[in-house]
C-alpha cells in the first residue's frame, strides 16, 4: 500500500526564488489550460494539453520563462488538472461514492503552492534531497523512509512554511492486538468515549482561538494590497498552522492507540453536514474533526490488518440500555446519566453508546422484542425537566 511521509525543509534565500518561481510556472500552466478547457466545448486530452500549454507556449514572448524551471511538475499539473475534471464528471454522474465534487478552481498566489516531481526530477541523498533545477534542499529527518519514494511534492503553505511530501510503498504491518474489539462514541467536550470506559477529552484551543479572532478583526480593518495586511495575513495563517498542527498531532496519537490496540474498532456513521445547521454547536462540530479521526482509524486499520466498521446513523445507540436492550426512547441531550426502567442499571449516556456501536459493529444485534415501537418508555415514565431525569425514573420504577 502507498503512504505519505511529510517532512519540513529549510530552503536558502536563493532556493526559495527558485520555488516561487516553480509555482508560479505551476500555477499558470494549470491556469492557462482551465481557461483552454472552459473555452472549448470538448475536454481536450492530457497530451494536447501540454502541447499547447507547455510545449507551445514556451515558444511565445509571453510564456518564454517557462523554460526556467523543470517541465516534470509542468507536466503534473496538466494532468492532475485532468483527473479532477475526471473526478467531477464521476461525481455528477453517480460513479464516484461519497460527497459531491466541485469542478476544477483556478489557483492565486497566495493560496497553499504545491509542485510535484516524479522519477527522474529528484533524487533521496543522506542528508538532502535534490531536485531538477532548484538543488539540494537540506530535510529535518524525522523518520527513515520504508522504501523509495515514487514522487515527491514540495509545498509551501500559507504560513510561509516549506514541506517535501513523499509517496512510498510499505508493507502491512501485523501486530497482536490487546483487545477483541471496541465502540468509540465521539462528542465535542469528550471527544472519545469508549467502551471500555475509558475518555479522552478534547484539547483546549480557547487561547489560540481568541488570538486568532483579534488578529482576524485586524486583519479586516487593513487596506488591501498593502503590507501590513499582507502581514497580518501571515499571521492569521500562523494561528491556523498552530491549530491545525496541535488538532492533527491529537488525532494521530489517538488512533494510532486505537488501532494499534484492538482488532475491531467501530464508529457510528455521523450526520456532520445536518449538524453543522445547529448554529449554536456547528463552529465546535466543524473543529472537532470527526472525519478526519474516521480517516485516520481506516487508514492505520488497512496497514495494520484490523478490521474497520461504521455502523448506520439510525441505530438507536443512544435510545437503548447495553445490558438488557430494552429502549426507552430519545432524551433531551442535557440528561447525561440514565436509570433503565426495566433493569434498573444506571449507565453514563455517552459510555452506553459506545458500548452499543461496539455490540453492533461486531454483529451482537438487539434484540428485537426489546426494540420495537411498542417497548417504547411510556409518557408517564418519561421526564420532563432534564435535572430531575434520575429521580423521577426512580419514582416511576416503584410504580411500574
Amino acid at each position: 500500500m502507498n503512504c505519505r511521509y511529510q517532512f519540513r525543509i529549510y530552503p536558502t534565500p536563493g532556493q526559495r526564488q527558485s520555488l516561487a518561481r516553480l509555482f508560479g510556472c505551476v500555477r499558470v500552466v494549470w491556469n492557462d489550460a482551465l481557461f483552454l478547457c472552459k473555452q472549448s466545448g470538448k475536454l481536450p486530452g492530457s497530451s494536447e494539453l501540454q502541447k499547447l500549454c507547455i510545449t507551445q507556449a514556451k515558444k511565445t514572448e509571453a510564456r518564454e520563462w517557462l523554460g526556467q524551471v523543470s517541465a516534470i511538475p509542468l507536466q503534473q499539473s496538466v494532468a492532475d488538472l485532468g483527473v479532477a475534471f475526471k473526478n467531477f464528471f464521476q461525481s455528477r454522474s453517480g460513479k464516484r461514492k461519497g460527497k459531491k465534487v466541485n469542478p476544477p478552481r483556478f489557483k492565486r498566489r497566495v493560496n497553499r503552492q504545491t509542485a510535484r516531481f516524479t522519477r527522474g526530477g529528484f533524487r533521496v541523498k543522506a542528508s538532502k534531497v535534490y531536485l531538477a533545477k532548484t538543488g539540494n534542499l537540506k530535510v529535518k529527518w524525522s523518520r527513515p523512509l520504508p522504501s523509495v519514494p515514487s514522487s515527491v511534492t514540495v509545498i509551501k503553505d500559507c504560513a510561509g512554511r516549506y514541506f517535501l511530501s513523499f509517496v512510498v510503498e510499505v508493507e502491512p504491518e501485523i501486530k497482536q492486538p490487546l483487545n477483541p474489539s471496541i465502540g468509540v462514541d465521539l462528542g465535542l467536550k469528550t471527544f472519545a468515549s469508549c467502551s471500555n470506559g475509558e475518555k479522552i477529552d478534547s484539547p483546549d484551543y480557547s487561547r489560540l482561538y481568541r488570538k486568532l479572532k483579534r488578529c482576524q478583526r485586524r486583519l479586516a480593518k487593513r487596506e488591501r494590497g498593502s503590507k501590513r495586511r499582507e502581514r497580518m495575513r501571515v499571521k492569521v495563517a500562523k494561528l491556523n498552522a498552530q491549530i491545525r498542527d496541535k488538532r492533527k498531532d491529537f488525532l494521530h496519537k489517538l488512533s494510532t492507540k486505537v488501532v494499534n490496540d484492538n482488532q475491531v474498532i467501530a464508529l457510528e456513521d455521523l450526520n456532520v453536514s445536518g449538524m453543522l445547521k445547529n448554529r449554536k454547536l456547528s463552529r465546535a462540530i466543524s473543529q472537532a474533526g470527526w472525519y478526519e479521526f474516521r480517516s485516520l482509524c481506516e487508514g492505520k486499520a488497512n496497514k495494520h490488518n484490523r478490521d474497520f466498521r461504521v455502523i448506520s446513523r439510525w441505530e438507536p445507540t443512544s435510545q437503548v440500555c447495553s445490558d438488557c436492550g430494552y429502549r426507552w426512547g430519545k432524551i433531551d441531550l442535557s440528561v447525561r446519566s440514565i436509570l433503565c426502567i426495566n433493569c434498573g442499571a444506571e449507565h453514563d449516556r455517552d459510555d452506553n453508546a459506545s458500548v452499543n456501536i461496539e455490540q453492533v459493529g461486531v454483529g451482537q444485534t438487539h434484540d428485537s422484542k426489546r426494540t420495537g415501537s411498542a417497548c417504547k418508555t411510556s409518557s408517564e415514565a418519561v421526564c420532563v425537566e432534564p435535572s430531575t431525569h434520575r429521580k423521577y425514573i426512580q419514582l416511576n420504577l416503584f410504580d411500574w
